[in-house]
């Protein structure tokens, strides 16, 4: 697990800016720590991927939540959310086959935001959070 403090998403308008606030933040901190964000919200299959990235050899496939409490992030990620993330998963590696050699993993980018405007929000990296 890899923890970053970050300034708070601009955005309070609603879940989904806020959902979108906090990815955009997760990009901007896989990108600090060496990742390439290959695709962003990418449709594939029964699913959406929040975000794809490499770094090395591995393809990470990273699921973001942006909750008010780490538990509630955690929790979010259901085993139907992660069968649909699988599957979404395999989905995109078959429209990229030059990528489909590489070790693939899934993350989770749990992104709590700051209660106030004098905070930071906080992001917790969970590299490997579950397997297929």
């Amino acid at each position: 697990m890899v923890n970053e403090a970050h300034k708070k998403p601009s955005s309070s308008s609603g879940g989904t800016s806020i959902g979108r606030a906090g990815e955009e933040e997760a990009a901007k901190y896989l990108q600090r720590i060496g990742y390439t964000v290959l695709a962003r919200n990418a449709r594939a299959g029964r699913g959406e991927l929040d975000i794809v990235a490499r770094i090395e050899d591995i393809v990470a496939f990273v699921e973001v939540k942006t909750h008010q409490n780490l538990a509630s992030c955690l929790n979010a990620v259901t085993p139907d959310k992660q069968r649909r993330l699988i599957s979404a998963a395999t989905v995109w590696l078959t429209r990229h086959p030059q990528l489909a050699s590489l070790q693939c993993r899934f993350d989770l980018i749990a992104v709590t935001p700051a209660r106030s405007r004098w905070q930071r929000s906080n992001i917790e990296h969970f590299e490997d959070a579950f397997r297929p």
